[in-house]
């Protein structure tokens, strides 16, 4: 899947990586992709709650190298 925007959170601990993505997905249209990338290890679970409470599908969360993966569609 290929997201429209792309955010590197890299370094960065929350809720920076939450706050930046919920700026970036106001940017976008509905059922739009946006890529996080972060390196903090509680983003994981901070993006299983922002999507259940904000509506936003979670579709997809991967780690490798130290990094999570998160692919988020606008609702």
């Amino acid at each position: 899947m290929q997201a429209q925007k792309e955010l590197d959170t890299r370094g960065l601990n929350c809720p920076l990586p939450i706050l930046k993505a919920k700026k970036a997905l106001a940017e976008l249209h509905s059922g739009e992709l946006l890529k996080v990338v972060a390196t903090d290890p509680g983003s994981v679970r901070d993006f299983q709650a922002f999507c259940r409470q904000t509506g936003n599908e979670l579709v997809e969360q991967t780690s490798a190298g130290g990094e999570f993966v998160h692919l988020l569609r606008r609702r």
